[in-house]
This record gives C-alpha cells, structure tokens and sequence, in this order.
C-alpha cells in the first residue's frame, strides 16, 4: 500500500522532565473476567454507527442489537475499543460520526458491560492492568466472532483500532482477521502500565500510531513513567514495520481522536487500507 514510516517531530523536543514521585492510585469494582451474560452485552451494548450506504436512509446510530438486519450493502468497518473512562467519552461518539462520513462503518465493544467492573486511577499494581489488559483482549475476540455473522459488515475489510487502556489490547492482540490498525495515545514501551509491553502487531499489516508529544501518562512528560529510555511513542516497538506510521502532536491532551492532526493521517490511512475511492 505504499505507507511509510515517519515520526513528525524531531524525538529531541520531547526530553523527558525530572522524575517525580508518583501520585495515590485507587479501584473501585473487582470483576476483571467476563461472565457469559457480560461477553454476550459487551457486543449487544456496543455502540454501531452505520453510514448511509448501509442503511438506505439515514445514518444509523445505537446499539449493537438495534441495528438494522436488513440492509442496502456492506461497508468496511472500524473495531474501537474505549479507553479506561468507557463509552461515556463524547469524542467516540464524534469520532464514530466521521468515520460513516466517510461510509465507514464502526463497532465499539462496552467493557462496562460488565457489573462491578474494576476501574482506576493511575497508578496501580500493574499485575491489576494486566488483568485488566487480558479482559479487553478477550473482547477483540468477541467483536470477531460477532461481526462474522453481522449483514453490513464487509468481512474482507475490518481494521481493529483503539485509545490508551483499549490501544494496549490491539497492539497486543495476535489475531489476524485485521486488514490494518490503529493505536492511539499508547506508546507500546515497557512502562508502569504493564509488566512488559507485549506488542504484537504483524510486520505485514499497516499500522499508525498517533500519539501526544506530551501524553500525561505514556510519554517523558509523565515523571512517574517508570521508564528513564521511553520516547512516549511506538517507534522502537516498530522499527522493523516497514508498512508503519507514527504521528506526534505537540501540546495535545491524552484523547487525541478529533484533532485535526489526527484525522488527517487517520482518514489516508483508512482510504488506502479500505482502498476507498
């Protein structure tokens, strides 16, 4: 497909500041493994955002369960999964919204579709985020499996992308139903996030990793990193891609998703992975 790989900074502007001592973590919640009524919502409570093509008519924006089983045609979708405050981020929505502008449909798997689901604020132990890690890794399995038999998705189309706790899974997500994908706001480094970064994204698919200069939790700007050698972005994890991306934004917050400087490379690199007109 052509991509290439490029940083577009200079990594010399993001110097890392005196380390610090970390702030107070907490949870709330315990459940950390999905029942067989929470995997079946995570998909029924999924938000679907299907573009016009689709439907025939207007755009359709609900539920997993509500969307419509009669159809126009089929249209490649986006796999999202949520960052750690859930589905209740506004900018999903907004983000979801764009793609069916583009007639891209998109699917974002609920994780809070379990009860008493555990939730944090950073830090904590990080053997608690790798159970967490594992819980939203089983949900790409369970968007899988749903979207096989789903009528408007295009099975030769998917890409699988996601934001800071959800970017984690599909770096390390190994699966290979997925035509490209997309990793916001997570730097695939060794950090305080998990015990070893564990990124398995596959040489052969292109991948684009969009991420702030100066990411509060992932990058040298966030003194309790538990790294002194990051960069705060996916570049050493990538080095051998050749069909990778990476984009920094100066100055931008954690959620980067409807940021121009985001959009921009998001929307080339869905067009050629899509093979959009």
């Amino acid at each position: 497909m052509g991509l290439h790989h490029w940083i577009a900074l200079p990594l010399a502007l993001a110097l890392p500041l005196a380390w610090g001592q970390a702030p107070a973590g907490s949870t709330q919640g315990s459940a950390l493994v999905h029942t067989p009524a929470s995997a079946r919502a995570v998909v029924e409570q999924a938000a679907v955002v299907l573009p016009a093509q689709v439907t025939g008519g207007p755009v359709f924006t609900g539920r997993w369960k509500d969307a419509p089983t009669q159809v126009r045609e089929r249209a490649p979708v986006v796999v999202f999964l949520h960052g750690s405050s859930g589905l209740g981020l506004p900018a999903i929505g907004e983000w979801q919204q764009w793609l069916a502008r583009q007639g891209i449909a998109s699917v974002a798997p609920d994780s809070f579709a379990l009860p008493d689901r555990l939730t944090y604020k950073s830090p904590v132990p990080q053997g608690l985020y790798e159970q967490v890690h594992a819980l939203r890794l089983s949900e790409i399995s369970l968007a899988v499996q749903a979207l096989a038999q789903a009528p408007w998705a295009d099975p030769t189309r998917w890409v699988l992308a996601g934001t800071s706790e959800g970017a984690t899974a599909v770096a390390r997500y190994r699966g290979t139903e997925f035509a490209g994908r997309i990793v916001y706001s997570w730097s695939c480094e060794d950090n305080y996030f998990v015990r070893s970064h564990g990124t398995a994204l596959p040489e052969d698919k292109p991948v684009l990793n969009i991420i702030s200069l100066t990411d509060p939790y992932f990058s040298p700007a966030n003194t309790w990193l538990g790294n002194p050698a990051a960069l705060g972005h996916c570049g050493a994890a990538l080095r051998h891609h050749k069909q990778a991306s990476i984009v920094l934004i100066p100055g931008a917050p954690h959620t980067v998703l409807n940021l121009p400087a985001a959009r921009h490379p998001v929307a080339g690199f869905l067009r050629d992975v899509f093979r959009l007109p």
